[in-house]
């Protein structure tokens, strides 16, 4: 049976050491300046195991991607097939996080228009388009509002839209098409088999040493040769949308507002996604960090926060100030 949710105050939370030791989470794991939200559903029983803040909105980084293609594919119809020269865009978007062909699918279904589609059909409470059409990693998302985007994949979504979604993530490679190693999170915290959609911002362009090994572009799940979309970079379909759908540094600062509640400045790093061969259990764990946190030790930390959600069953989870 599973543990009943447990409600905690909104407040800079901390793991008890006392209660962390089995999972190598020490009460430090939160210091001043890191925020998390997360969730944690169990598909077997209908019951969220754990949550936390989990209504706080945080810009979406990559996760959004969930959205993109989950609009994309059921604005296909029934007995579709992605065109070849779409699925060479949607494999590398939700295997690799590939924020070009992001944008590919961004303008060419209506920009903000997707995701208040997408918000209408699931009943999202926390999902907002960015305040700036351009910017796609600055939708507003939850913790609860990607577990409802899980379930409603799993659950509602036709059998051929759920296998298309959960077999590219359930095949997401090490190495992000950026060059981050994105096996953080979810991917260090939990043993195979697992279905991941990461996402992050702040942390530059590139990392300063690129994750290896490369990444080619993966098989086509219709087992045919991938084809390479060729007009995919050119003006008319990136136009207005900056590299990874954020806006750079300078653009940032001059930002007035990036939608309700939004922290713009600190790094940002999620990890979300399935255990399980059958999916069993939907995880989700938001963060921000200050931004001159590196991605190790962002992506550590997220490890170790994943680490004792995934045991929160047997620890007690406090909040302190």
């Amino acid at each position: 049976m599973a543990a009943a949710a447990t409600t905690l105050v909104p407040a800079t939370p901390a793991i008890a050491a006392e209660s962390t030791s089995s999972a190598g989470i020490g009460s430090s794991v939160l210091p001043i300046g890191i925020e998390t939200s997360f969730e944690v559903f169990d598909r077997t029983t209908g019951e969220t195991t754990v949550a936390f803040d989990s209504h706080k909105q945080y810009r979406s980084a990559s996760v959004v991607k969930l959205l993109i293609a989950l609009d994309y594919l059921e604005g296909l119809g029934e007995d579709f097939r992605v065109p070849p020269e779409d699925l060479a865009q949607l494999q590398p978007m939700l295997r690799s996080s590939d924020d070009t062909a992001a944008s590919y699918f961004w303008v060419k279904n209506g920009w903000e228009e997707i995701v208040e589609r997408m918000v209408a059909k699931l009943d999202l409470t926390d999902t907002a388009p960015p305040a700036d059409r351009g910017q796609w990693g600055y939708t507003a998302i939850s913790a609860s509002d990607v577990v409802k985007i899980y379930r409603y994949i799993l659950d509602d979504a036709s059998p051929q839209v759920r296998s298309i979604i959960m077999d590219n993530l359930r095949q997401s490679t090490k190495c992000g098409n950026d060059g981050f190693d994105q096996y953080f999170g979810i991917a260090r915290a939990a043993p195979p088999p697992w279905a991941i959609k990461q996402g992050w911002s702040g942390f530059g362009d590139a990392p300063s040493i690129p994750c290896t090994p490369a990444n080619p572009l993966p098989p086509d799940p219709f087992d045919e040769a991938p084809v390479q979309a060729d007009n995919a970079a050119t003006p008319d379909v990136l136009a207005d949308v900056s590299q990874d759908g954020i806006p750079s540094v300078s653009a940032r600062d001059s930002t007035e507002s990036a939608g309700p509640d939004i922290d713009v400045n600190k790094a940002a790093m999620h990890t979300t996604g399935t255990l399980g061969e059958d999916n069993d259990t939907i995880v989700v764990v938001l963060t921000l960090e200050p931004s001159n946190t590196s991605w190790d030790e962002s992506a550590q930390r997220i490890s170790l926060i994943t680490k004792g959600v995934l045991g929160a069953s047997s620890l007690d989870i406090l909040a302190s100030s």
